[in-house]
């Protein structure tokens, strides 16, 4: 029953199934041949790629395409790096122009030091990008209310941080996470501050649907080591997710049965 029910358990974002449900970003690695290199370690088959960072469209220079086979792997352009509605709406834009992209993660930062989320902005886009046909997977914070907002402003993921981008401090907090689960049926995705594999198991058993991972990667001792792990790490935690745990309880209880005891 259970071997059938992980074999039903599809990840699907507008209407695209994924083997994975890691998501890795293609920034802050050494070179793209290392990047090339821990994504296809990964099993990511979805990449996430700074149309305003990445180099994919001026032939003079590397191009990301050269290491990444785009038909092999789903590219998802973002907007990292933009402040306001504007500069996310045309970023966007450009990449639809450049490669066809209609899925894209939105990300439009408040301020430069901390990288938190301007929530506002990003509703407003969310809301004008879904009108031109976008399907937009929204980066947002872990505001229950929000999140809603963005589902009904047509969002086709929520993907709610752990912590501030590139901290590394893991899940902050659990319980909005799972009051955001509880109330969407959109993929659920933490997007930033994931600092190791066992951050990404406790985002599967709370139970979201991927997680999104880049600089706990790129930046590891030994990024490919890193992420393995990380792909092992998401499917125990869907599969723990899946099983279902015991309750807790603040008593103990024994594990064998105390009848027939001598």
């Amino acid at each position: 029953m259970e071997a059938d029910k992980l074999k039903k358990d599809n990840f699907i974002i507008a209407k695209k199934k994924f083997k994975s449900r890691l998501i890795v970003g293609t920034g802050k690695y050494r070179s793209m041949t290392e990047c090339a290199k821990a994504i296809k370690v990964s099993g990511a088959d979805m990449v996430t790629v700074a149309v305003r960072r990445v180099n994919i469209s001026d032939k003079k220079k590397p191009l990301l395409m050269d290491f990444i086979d785009p038909k092999k792997i789903t590219y998802l352009p973002n907007t990292a790096g933009c402040f306001s509605s504007s500069e996310a709406l045309r970023t966007l834009r450009l990449a639809r122009e450049i490669g066809g992209w209609k899925l894209v993660k939105l990300e439009v930062l408040g301020d430069k030091k901390n990288l938190f989320p301007e929530m506002i902005e990003t509703l407003k886009s969310t809301e004008v990008l879904t009108k031109e046909g976008f399907k937009v997977m929204v980066y947002c914070n872990d505001d229950p209310l929000m999140a809603k907002r963005l589902e009904n402003a047509g969002a086709c993921a929520i993907m709610p941080l752990a912590a501030p981008i590139g901290s590394g401090l893991g899940i902050q907090n659990k319980i909005n996470i799972e009051i955001i689960r509880s109330q969407t049926k959109l993929p659920l995705i933490i997007d930033a501050g994931l600092g190791q594999a066992s951050d990404a198991t406790i985002a599967m058993e709370l139970g979201c649907d991927g997680v999104l991972v880049n600089t706990a990667i790129a930046k590891a001792k030994n990024p490919f080591t890193m992420a393995n792990a990380f792909k092992n790490a998401v499917i125990a935690g869907r599969q723990s997710f899946i099983a279902g745990r015991i309750n807790k309880t603040i008593l103990g209880k024994a594990s064998s049965p105390v009848k027939g005891i001598i």
